[in-house]
């Protein structure tokens, strides 16, 4: 520190970066908008929901948050498949590549959907590991885009509004509702 008790730009940009540094590691935790993917691992995988449930008037799977569901359930509910998610979303790639010469959310929409069709079709043992992790994203998919927002996905209940269902209603709800009207239950 300088005579007049100020930080001189040196040390200034020392803490500075040592902040920074602090701020995003936590205890070896992932930190960023993230709780069990990659910025990578969430890319490549948008692409794939993308495919699954696209956009056209109404919000697809990448609008409705399903990727956030995704990531939400690998930190909770679908922690054990948290391994099938990297190995399948790196073998997914690696096989793109070698294809095409480009990751998969780096292909045109043709080209991610001529690759997951044949994927889907193939009888090829080599196929089989992202056969089964392609039926788990599609399964996860659903779950996220027509599920309750509050598990992280169907936001602003993107999937509800297309089907034009009202919000249903969350177990006891109407219960508390008639006891709040006075009415007796």
């Amino acid at each position: 520190m300088s005579p007049k008790g100020r930080f001189t730009r040196r040390e200034f940009m020392v803490a500075a970066g040592i902040v920074a540094v602090g701020s995003s590691v936590s205890c070896g935790k992932l930190i960023g908008p993230w709780r069990s993917l990659t910025a990578d691992e969430a890319n490549t995988l948008a692409s794939l929901c993308g495919q699954i449930i696209p956009e056209d008037h109404d919000l697809g799977a990448v609008s409705a948050g399903v990727v956030n569901y995704i990531d939400i359930q690998l930190a909770g509910h679908f922690k054990k498949l948290k391994g099938i998610y990297r190995r399948g979303i790196a073998e997914l790639n690696v096989r793109c590549i070698e294809k095409y010469g480009s990751a998969f959310g780096n292909l045109s929409d043709a080209q991610q959907v001529e690759f997951l069709t044949a994927i889907d079709s193939s009888k090829s043992a080599r196929d089989s590991v992202l056969q089964k992790f392609f039926w788990i994203v599609v399964e996860h998919t659903m779950q996220g885009f027509y599920g309750d927002p509050r598990h992280g996905g169907n936001r602003d209940r993107a999937s509800w509004a297309m089907l034009r269902l009202p919000y249903p209603p969350i177990r006891g709800r109407f219960r508390e509702e008639l006891k709040a009207a006075g009415t007796r239950v």
